[in-house]
Formats: structure tokens, C-alpha cells, sequence
């Protein structure tokens, strides 16, 4: 019996299912080689951003030396950067803003590779509150992620360290009370695992905002620029009402 040609050889729906499952296979590997290889050509970017990183932090080094010997001129620039901070000024008690009065300067300096850490110096002239000149944190990344954080002990004064400290209050949460507990205990945090995260969040608004450009918060610009910011809001607003009230008068018109 000869075979109708106008029909079409049935493929049974097991072999079908196959066919797809291969397709899919060999789609999912062409998709994982390409991005196997946008992974080499990021991790050669990366390597190349960082080279440029390390380049120019080495020619910025001079100029925040620079910098920093301008601003021992100033009469307590850094405590008026640092009350001029939203974050920071909440850091400083009343005994806290007496010493930094005594503060000569302040440094932030990357690790030569950049990637595995940095420390915050603050250099201080001879004080009545504490021995030491030089109080530094330091902050040290690791391959597996994880932070180690060293910091000065500070050396206090015979009776100045109930003094400065005051009273402990109770911790809410992660977050110690800061109107109620020295600045300077910051240096010391460093075992505390519920107080990594603070320190943390210290360690980099002082890193990356307030060392960057010191001047903008000695300067009130910060709060100046929010403020331009609120007129150009009320502005907007005021615009919109002005608007809507042309469209009611229209409407009453018609």
C-alpha cells in the first residue's frame, strides 16, 4: 500500500518535548558563555577604573595636605563643619564641641591599593581632656567581605572621662543615644556587634561627604542649597494654585 503523500509524518509528543529541551539547553549555554565573557571584560574594567583611582588619589594627597595646612589658619573650622552637618552635628555633646576646639586637623587616608581600607585621623594640640595627639580609626576590608575596625583608646585625664562621658543612657536599637554619649567613645567601639553598623555609618559619611569638600558645610551651603531647593518647591506649588484657580474662575464664567 503506497503512503498518502498529502499527510504528514506525526512526531510522537515525547520526541517533540526533546527537541525543545535541547534547544533550550544549547540557548541557556550560548547565553551563559556570553555572559562569562561580559563578567572578564567587567573584572578588566574594574581592574583599570581602579589603576585611575590609584593614580589620581596619589596626586589628591598633596592637595588635601595642602588644604589641611589652610585650614589650621581657620579658628575651629572643624567644628563648625561638623555642627553644620545634618548627620554629624548630632554627634557632638557640649563637652564634645570644647574639645575640638583643640583640634589641630583632620585626615583621611585611603590604603595605597584603595579596595582594602582606610583610617580617620584627628590630630589634636596639647588639651586638658586627654594625653594623646593623634585618635585614629581604621577600617580594614577583606576579600570575604568582612570589616576589621581598629581605633585608639583614648588616654583621658584624671577625672575627665566621667566628665566628657556622662551618663549612658539606654541604646534604642542599633543606635546609641549620641546627645548623651561622647564622640570620642566612637574610637573605642570596636568589638560591639550591635554597633558596627554606627560605626560604619560614622566612618563614611566622614569619608565621603564631609572630607571631600568641608568647606560646603563650614560654609552653611548644604542648608542653603536645601532652602533654594523648598523655595523652588513653594514656587511650584504657588504656580499650580494659580493655575487651578484661573480654570474655577472659567468654569464659574461658562
Amino acid at each position: 500500500m503506497v503512503a498518502d503523500k498529502g499527510k504528514k509524518t506525526k512526531v510522537a509528543p515525547e520526541e517533540e518535548t526533546e527537541h525543545v529541551d535541547d534547544e533550550l539547553v544549547l540557548s541557556i549555554e550560548k547565553l551563559q558563555e556570553a555572559q562569562d565573557e561580559l563578567e572578564k571584560v567587567n573584572e578588566e574594567a574594574s581592574d583599570k577604573v581602579l589603576e585611575v583611582e590609584q593614580k589620581y588619589n596619589e596626586i589628591r594627597r598633596p592637595v588635601y595636605l595642602k588644604r589641611n595646612d589652610v585650614i589650621k589658619s581657620i579658628p575651629d573650622f572643624w567644628l563648625t563643619a561638623f555642627l553644620s552637618h545634618p548627620a554629624l552635628c548630632d554627634t557632638l555633646s557640649e563637652e564634645d564641641q570644647k574639645i575640638f576646639k583643640y583640634l589641630d586637623s583632620l585626615d583621611v587616608e585611603d590604603f595605597k591599593d584603595l579596595k582594602s581600607g582606610y583610617s580617620i585621623t584627628f590630630n589634636f594640640n596639647e588639651n586638658p581632656y586627654f594625653e594623646d595627639t593623634k585618635l585614629t580609626k581604621t577600617f580594614t576590608f577583606s576579600d570575604e567581605g568582612t570589616t576589621k575596625i581598629t581605633g585608639t583608646v583614648v588616654k583621658w585625664k584624671q577625672g575627665m572621662a566621667a566628665a566628657v562621658n556622662g551618663v549612658n543612657h539606654e541604646k534604642k536599637g542599633n543606635k546609641r543615644p549620641f546627645a548623651h554619649q561622647s564622640f570620642f567613645s566612637w574610637f573605642s567601639e570596636t568589638e560591639q556587634k550591635d554597633l558596627i553598623e554606627l560605626q560604619d555609618e560614622v566612618g563614611e559619611i566622614i569619608k565621603e561627604d564631609l572630607w571631600p569638600n568641608p568647606l560646603k558645610y563650614f560654609n552653611n551651603d548644604a542648608d542653603e542649597e536645601d532652602s533654594d531647593g523648598d523655595e523652588d518647591d513653594e514656587e511650584e506649588n504657588g504656580d499650580d494654585d494659580d493655575e487651578q484657580d484661573e480654570e474655577e474662575d472659567d468654569d464659574d464664567a461658562e
